[in-house]
């Protein structure tokens, strides 16, 4: 058997970051013949959607890793979610080095590790033995700027981001960012997930690469910024998106029945409700969607999670409503709305909906792994960010990709039911609607051509490989 290059891929806590890792990983076997050990740590047995994925890698070219579980009783309470994720990957970071340890005396050495932004600790392991580390931005260009440039705004700005009085200008970027649209961990400095978003900003020095999911013709000018001025350390950037989960093809994809729905509704005439794998709404929020998409008098298609009024991230370890979730919609809401409306509990085979012929318009929480989809598939959006760094996602979206309308929040947060219906019906039939599907329709067409053969994104990977493949093998 002829040996390959072999590629270790770490993946932090979440199915946000987890998808986009593997399908990575996909690419660098089907494209590359290269060989993957996907390591994932854990809190425990890995969640039923996670599992599903992992057991439906190629055998044999992409073989994934569980480290045992960190225990959570050893850990702070009261901790946000950022603090979550990088506890357990300094907890898994011993485990991390055994793992590629055995790997280095069954295989030989890894022409490079992976890994994304919450996972630096893993580049001390990576050093030990000699490999390469490589940073896998799961976001946008735009947001490795603002990692870049974050030990420097620390130095210069004195008390909290969001009370600055006036925006910030990435280097690179076209836009201006208040500084209450930075990531959630960034927006209260005392706390620990900034301790730790400043501990692995501080360490991107050790990477030898950036590989980020974008794309030259997305974002060019921060793109060619990032490339041309890496500072000191002289880092190179490969923009390799879109990079989106693959579609399922299986007969348990569509258990709600909304994609067989979707084929007796006129073309582009549903508007697609969901906040991803890890949002949830408020009470209220919930109850104002609702009579707003009742409002529009547009047909639609809605995801909808049991609500919770303590944290819009509620969902993040798991999906799965623990009671059932359409019971807190308005009273009478599912009557009122049938024949035009669907509502379906928990989840719905995203890539099948929004690569759909009726599917019009995607009203998301602007997580990157969504918006990527939403670009491929030239489905315009209604932003509606929620948690970690999709406000700042839902500025880019707005303002300089010009793809999605943003509505507007009351003092209180809400976003109430005469706005969304506004939003809506000018997403659907009106003129600043029309303009955002044409903008959206080019990207379509640009997404395309980025990772066809000698596109953008596929010349930048096999760039990469390319200096991968002047390794010896062992």
């Amino acid at each position: 058997m002829v040996q390959k290059h072999h590629v270790v891929v770490f993946s932090s806590p979440g199915m946000g970051h987890l998808i986009p890792l593997v399908e990575l990983s996909k690419k660098l076997v089907t494209a590359h013949d290269l060989s993957i050990t996907l390591v994932v740590p854990s809190l425990g047995p890995p969640p039923k959607a996670q599992a599903q994925v992992l057991e439906s890698l190629p055998p044999g070219s992409i073989n994934h890793v569980l480290l045992p579980p960190s225990d959570p009783s050893k850990f702070p309470t009261g901790f946000r979610i950022e603090t979550l994720i990088c506890l357990t990957v300094a907890h898994a970071v011993p485990a991390l080095r055994e793992a590629l340890r055995s790997l280095v005396e069954r295989v030989g050495r890894p022409v490079a590790l992976i890994a994304d932004f919450f996972c630096t600790d893993t580049f001390d392991v990576a050093r030990e033995f000699g490999v390469p580390s490589y940073l896998f931005i799961l976001m946008n260009a735009t947001v490795l700027s603002m990692l870049l440039h974050l030990p420097r705004l620390d130095q210069d700005v004195s008390g909290e981001y969001g009370d600055m009085d006036r925006p910030i200008r990435l280097p690179g970027c076209r836009v201006d960012l208040p500084g209450s649209d930075l990531p959630d961990p960034l927006l209260d400095r005392k706390d620990d997930a900034y301790k730790w978003f400043m501990h692995n900003a501080k360490r991107l020095n050790l990477v030898d690469g950036f590989l980020v999911n974008s794309f030259t013709e997305l974002e060019g000018e921060t793109i060619r910024y990032l490339q041309e001025n890496p500072g000191p350390e002289k880092k190179p950037v490969y923009p390799v998106g879109p990079i989106i989960q693959s579609g399922q093809s299986n007969g348990l994809t569509d258990p709600s029945g909304c994609v067989k729905w979707l084929d007796d509704q006129p073309t582009g005439s549903v508007v697609f409700i969901s906040f991803g794998s890890g949002g949830t709404l408020s009470t209220k929020q919930l109850k104002e969607l609702a009579l707003g998409l009742e409002m529009s008098e547009q047909r639609f298609l809605l995801v909808v999670r049991s609500p919770n009024d303590a944290a819009t991230d509620a969902s993040y370890f798991s999906a799965n409503s623990a009671s059932n979730p359409v019971d807190f919609l308005p009273e009478g809401f599912v009557e009122r709305t049938r024949g035009r409306g669907m509502v379906v509990p928990s989840w719905a085979p995203q890539i099948q909906v929004l690569g759909h012929r009726a599917t019009g318009g995607f009203v998301s929480h602007c997580g990157w792994n969504s918006t990527m989809e939403s670009i491929v598939n030239g489905v315009p959006l209604i932003a509606w960010p929620l948690y970690a760094e999709q406000r700042m996602n839902a500025v880019l979206l707005e303002k300089d990709f010009e793809i999605a309308l943003r509505p507007e929040a009351g003092e209180d947060g809400v976003i109430v039911r005469e706005e969304i219906a506004r939003v809506v019906k000018g997403l659907m039939r009106g003129e600043e609607g029309a303009a955002v599907r044409e903008r959206m329709a080019k990207l379509k067409v640009a997404a395309a051509e980025a990772v066809k053969e000698g596109g953008s994104s596929t010349m930048a990977l096999g760039e990469l490989v390319s200096k991968w493949g002047e390794e010896p093998l062992e």
